[in-house]
């Protein structure tokens, strides 16, 4: 079964290019990787100020954001330790550490290697 997936992802962070780059890279399953910039986000269903706050993972047409986006590109992958990997991160017991710990590397992505003033994003 075929899937087409597509990851959205900030352009003008460094640090999320090379994080969006890699995955591409070194994943198993063909993923599509955009900068929300360049992209159609209608066609997605999605608004600017979705995809400036988080990364987000469509697969299908069905969207996935911020650490769901990182767990369904664990979920996608042949290897079945990588899915499991997945799958934990989306329960209901990892959620609670998944969660912010993507919050958190987002928040601070401009100081991440790769990292530039305009990965920063707006205090909220």
């Amino acid at each position: 079964m075929s899937s087409n997936i597509t990851l959205i992802f900030d352009g003008d962070c460094g640090f999320c290019t090379t994080a969006a780059n890699f995955i591409v890279k070194n994943s198993k399953t063909k993923i599509v990787a955009v900068p929300w910039q360049f992209t159609d986000l209608d066609q997605y269903s999605l608004t600017q100020e979705q995809v400036a706050d988080q990364v987000y993972l469509i697969i299908d047409g069905e969207s996935f954001g911020g650490h769901e986006a990182f767990a369904m590109v664990f979920r996608v992958q042949p290897n079945s330790f990588l899915r499991f990997m997945g799958k934990v991160m989306m329960s209901r017991y990892l959620r609670w550490f998944s969660m912010p710990v993507y919050r958190l590397v987002a928040r601070y992505r401009h100081k991440l290697p790769g990292g530039t003033p305009a990965c920063k994003l707006p205090k909220n």
